[in-house]
């Protein structure tokens, strides 16, 4: 074999490999829906910080009228770069101040590490995808597939209750996702 046909082929197993990885990544950015295939979207909106556009959100559920106790994707597409661990932190003051101190402070440091290991820095345009499965758990998901499965009720409804609660800091947001607004 000769140089110039050894390169052509190379040049061409790395295209083969790169148009898979590209469809490969596409499927798996929309495993999420495979869990919840007749769902669609209840309602969405954007969360704003002193102007500045943080994230749009849209709730996504087989049910309707929304039942929280039904299996729901929260899907979250930023607009801006937020670092993991500024995200844990945030997600861990906010179960606190929803739990009224219902979890142990080992509960919420267990918590805390889990949120770290699974949790990416994000940056614009960037997705995370949260599952909610009653009795069992959640599953998050971002562009490239399944981050994490979290065997944990007791955490998943915690953590989903940040935008979900009647006592959500952002309650425009709270209303645009349940469709009330």
């Amino acid at each position: 074999m000769s140089f110039n046909s050894c390169c052509t082929s190379l040049k061409h197993a790395a295209s083969v490999a790169a148009i898979f990885f590209l469809c490969t990544g596409a499927a798996q950015a929309r495993d999420w829906h495979a869990e919840l295939p007749q769902a669609k979207v209840v309602g969405q909106g954007e969360l704003s910080w002193f102007g500045l556009s943080i994230y749009s959100a849209a709730l996504w559920s087989e049910k309707t009228p929304f039942d929280k106790n039904a299996p729901f994707a929260l899907e979250l597409t930023y607009h801006r770069h937020i670092n993991s661990a500024y995200f844990v932190q945030t997600s861990i003051d906010e179960i606190k101040r929803l739990s009224d101190q219902r979890f142990s402070a080992d509960k919420l440091q267990h918590w805390e590490v889990l949120m770290s290991k699974v949790f990416p820095n994000v940056n614009e345009g960037d997705q995370l995808i949260g599952i909610f499965i009653p009795q069992l758990g959640c599953r998050f998901y971002d562009a490239n597939g399944l981050l994490a499965n979290i065997d944990d009720p007791e955490f998943a409804r915690a953590f989903f209750a940040i935008w979900l609660d009647q006592r959500s800091k952002d309650s425009s947001l709270r209303e645009h996702l349940l469709g009330i607004k």
